[in-house]
């Protein structure tokens, strides 16, 4: 069995992550061919592709090319200025989020040993000193710093190249739609390639600084190196809460207003709540997906390390076998590249309807071929055979029974992917029931659709299960961890097609705004119904890790706390059960009020300007979109704070005042509960939202005979869709956030809680 040295482990992993910025670059490089500024381009520069974006010069309903692009380019800009000044409002209200948060960690670990500077026995390695809880507590805090801010910098750049790319996406519309998609794709890759780059390259480097004060001590090293999990996940609640308020808000009201009550088509111009609500795509599904994605995969990352360097991995500190998280990342930045080509290069797309296959195939091949990568880094990394750690005990493992841990982590990523569609696409009868149900109006469409959500958890469920039940048999809580890793190591993918949706969504949106052709509008709706099912499918990707992410947080939460067993028959374990569900029920009730607080201020405003802006509704008259884009930022500001401090509080409170044992009954119960309501949230919302598209396409028979816009049965699928926005963009999503971030932050602050927790128990 051949194994890699220590010394080409040091040099692969940072060449696979600046490969991965690399090509980012490279599809950056290619997206910013396509120009949006109309006048050079137009003067009969004639060095052959004059034309490049203007074809010839075509009338537009009536407007001269030059002033369509102009069009374009304005309403870009409008949109990029929107997103830019909301996060930079809500990073400053981060910022100092972040700075008492790493003073609570400093403060609680340093108390563990009263703030000694002494050396320790250590917890599992006996007969050896290793290094104060002091150093634990204030790398903690380093490493807690540094997940925030890479937390934060993967969701900026998100929406930088999105708001980069929308207008680009509209411009190439116009030669066709298999053009379009590529300059969507290749926006989305970016993203997906910059953020999986970005989160395995500071891992590593903080590891490598770490090491020079840490030396020898690797279980206090990784202990600390948890932090990075818990600040990616901290700042991606926010960002995640923040957003989806801020997008639903101005969704909801422009919906309600625009298309119930005044009858004008989606993205239309008169609307004032419409740079709000594209400006919303970009802050809450793509700025607040990056966070998440890389929350999880930090998280996945450090659960993985901690449960290794208590293993023979760290006590016989084997750096590469103990660097096999990051070597299967770094695989997986590899084989994502293959993958993308396929979507770009290799297969071209001519028809509507090969847009939702080809990003289908992308998860499909870039499964297979991760397989296989696995595969090869299991077989080069690993000895093959080495003990694991297992709840005080230990086990002895094969490395072929890791590869089969991180490959049923990614199959069960790919089946959840493929049930999520399923439900979700409105080329499947789950959707096409719904739809059917707005004959009866709005009422039935809300019944089928909640119906359709519930069953929706099935399957992911035995998926998940199947693969939690298989890791863990084979290699205890390391197998869970390499499990969620795997449905990770595609992450370069999983992430291009889910950014993929908002940025066709927003090409739409310009497309109306600008007022290009009708078949222009057509082919964006198209891109945008493809990814309508493609952000689901990175919803579901999303949960079904943040499930497996947390179960093998929990379990190292339980070993470094110190527990035994968490025996579900004790009261001072349930009671922490039966709170834990409630807590996503909690959460959810928050965010949905939220977001309906904040869409009845927009409502009331967009009717304003209505009614008392002259000649709005004829289009003579210019709305105040800076008002509602006003009414979003307060709103989401505001109400992101109560969310978020409840999924922050809780561990504390539960593990300070209840003790060790109740808190594991609170993460397992979270996670049990979040889950399901999770699953179900994005899934309803996703298929109400496809099942109106659907009616508006009318591309069968069945769709047609549900009516035109504007029809009773669409008015019914538009008030699904309207109900479903909050189901679908802030509670699910979120969900996913709270069950990783509860469990992560148990983890961080076990060793406290473990010497200092139970007070009310001690009381009495």
């Amino acid at each position: 069995m051949g194994e890699l040295s220590e010394g080409l482990t040091q040099v692969l992993i940072p060449v696979a992550a600046l490969i991965g910025i690399g090509f980012a670059l490279l599809q950056w490089f290619l997206v910013s061919k396509v120009r949006v500024s109309a006048v050079a381009d137009y003067n009969g520069r004639d060095n052959g592709h004059k034309s490049s974006l203007l074809g010839d010069a075509e009338l537009e309903t009536g407007v001269r090319v030059p002033e369509v692009t102009a069009k374009c380019a304005e309403i870009q800009h409008a949109i990029s200025v929107g997103a830019t000044s909301f996060l930079f409002t809500e990073y400053r209200y981060l910022s100092i989020f972040m700075g008492v948060f790493g003073v609570i960690i400093f403060l609680f670990l340093g108390s563990v040993k009263g703030f000694s500077t002494k050396s320790e026995p250590c917890t599992y390695n006996e007969g050896n000193l290793c290094k104060p809880a002091l150093a634990n507590a204030v790398f903690s805090t380093i490493a807690f710093l540094l997940g925030a801010l890479t937390s934060v910098l993967s969701g900026f750049l998100g929406m930088k190249i999105a708001t980069y790319a929308n207008a680009r996406t509209t411009l190439e519309a116009r030669k066709g739609i298999g053009k379009a998609f590529v300059i969507a794709f290749r926006s989305g890759a970016v993203m997906g390639f910059l953020l999986a780059a970005n989160g395995l390259l500071v891992l590593y480097v903080a590891i490598n600084l770490f090491k020079l004060y840490y030396g020898d001590d690797w279980e206090g090293l990784y202990e600390s190196i948890t932090g990075y999990g818990l600040g990616g996940s901290s700042m991606a609640l926010f960002g995640r809460v923040g957003g989806g308020i801020y997008t639903k808000a101005a969704d909801v009201g422009a919906d309600l207003v625009g298309k119930v009550e005044q009858n004008i088509p989606e993205d239309d111009p008169r609307n004032p709540a419409v740079i709000a609500d594209n400006v919303g795509d970009n802050v809450g599904d793509i700025a607040g997906m990056g966070s998440d994605l890389f929350g999880s995969y930090a998280e996945s990352s450090c659960a993985a390390l901690f449960v290794a360097s208590i293993s023979s991995f760290g006590l016989n500190h084997d750096y590469t076998a103990m660097s096999y998280p990051l070597i299967i990342s770094s695989m997986g930045i590899v084989i994502c590249m293959i993958t993308t080509l396929f979507a770009t290069d290799i297969f071209e797309i001519k028809y509507e309807n090969q847009i939702e296959p080809s990003l289908k195939r992308q998860l499909l091949i870039s499964t297979v071929l991760m397989t296989v990568g696995i595969a090869i880094v299991s077989f080069f990394a690993l000895p093959s055979e080495f003990t694991l750690y297992n709840f005080g005990g230990s086990k002895v493992v094969k490395n072929w029974h890791l590869f089969f841990c991180v490959a049923i982590g990614l199959w069960a990523g790919l089946v959840i992917g493929y049930i999520t569609e399923y439900f979700t696409s409105n080329a499947y009868s789950p959707v096409q029931d719904v739809a059917d149900s707005c004959r009866t109006g709005a009422a039935t469409n809300v019944i089928f659709g909640l119906a359709l959500g519930y069953k929706s958890v099935i399957i992911p469920i035995f998926a998940i299960a199947v693969a939690i039940y298989v890791s863990f048999s084979l290699a205890a809580m390391y197998g869970i961890a390499v499990a969620a890793l795997g449905m990770l190591s595609t992450i370069a993918t999983g992430l291009a097609i889910d950014a993929y949706g908002p940025i066709s969504d927003n090409a739409g949106g310009i497309a109306e705004m600008a007022g290009l052709r009708h078949e222009i509008r057509e082919r964006t709706d198209a891109l945008d119904a493809a990814g309508n099912t493609t952000a689901a499918i990175g919803k579901g990707f999303a949960i079904g890790s943040a499930a497996l992410v947390s179960l093998a947080l929990f379990g190292a939460y339980v070993s470094r706390a110190g527990i035994k067993t968490v025996n579900v028959m004790t009261p001072k374990v349930f009671i922490g059960l039966i709170v834990g569900a409630m807590l996503p029920y909690w959460f959810s009730a928050m965010t949905m009020k939220s977001v309906g607080s904040a869409a009845l201020k927009m409502v009331e405003e967009v009717r304003r300007q209505f009614n008392t802006i002259p000649g709005l509704l004829e289009g003579t008259g210019k709305p105040d979109y800076a008002n509602c884009v006003k009414i979003s930022t307060d709103a989401s500001l505001k109400e992101m704070i109560p969310p978020g401090a409840l999924v922050l509080l809780a561990p504390l409170i539960a593990g300070t005042l209840f003790g060790v044992e109740t808190l594991a009954g609170v993460l397992a119960g979270s996670l049990v509960s979040g889950v399901q309501v999770a699953i179900s949230a994005s899934n309803t919302g996703g298929a109400w939202d496809n099942a109106k598209k659907y009616i508006e396409a009318g591309i069968t028979e069945h769709a047609v005979s549900l009516g035109p816009k504007g029809s009773d049965a669409h008015k019914a699928a538009v008030i699904g869709d309207t109900v479903g926005d909050p189901l679908k963009d802030t509670s699910g999503p979120s969900l996913n956030i709270l069950i990783k971030l509860m469990a992560v932050e148990s983890l961080v602050f076990a060793p406290f809680f473990a010497a200092h927790g139970g007070l009310i128990f001690k009381l009495f």
